[in-house]
């Protein structure tokens, strides 16, 4: 399990928003590893991973984008079904609430990725360890 950052950001729901933070991190030569985006309305929520999080908020800030950075979790797992239930059970188990999951794999790919936050993090150290 490796710690990371995940950034987010309240966005309008209009065209271009996206595309505008992503231009705005690419000219500051950061690397998206994971975007989750949902919209309700008129506004939306955009969940971000980056390669380079000081880098990130040094952009962010600099085009003046309010964003919320919280402390996440990042594991590998295999990617066959019932894996990601088995990871979610055994941090459930330790009592972990999730605050925010997103996961990703490639088609025929041999690994998934999962980003979580939670609510308190030193439980799902113990979990994850399986303590």
């Amino acid at each position: 399990m490796a710690k990371t950052k995940q950034f987010t950001i309240a966005v309008e729901n209009q065209p271009g928003t996206v595309a505008d933070i992503a231009k705005t991190l690419g000219d500051a030569k950061v690397n998206i590893l994971s975007l989750v985006g949902t919209a309700q309305g008129t506004g939306g929520t955009l969940l971000l991973i980056v390669e380079d999080a000081r880098r990130a908020k040094k952009a962010l800030d600099a085009a003046r984008i309010a964003y919320q950075e919280t402390a996440a979790e990042e594991i590998e797992l295999g990617n066959k079904p019932g894996t990601l239930a088995e990871s979610l059970r055994k941090l459930a188990a330790k009592g972990v609430n999730l605050t925010s999951i997103h996961a990703m794999a490639s088609k025929g790919g041999k690994k998934a990725m999962v980003v979580y936050t939670i609510e308190a993090a030193p439980k799902a150290a113990a979990a994850a360890s399986g303590s």
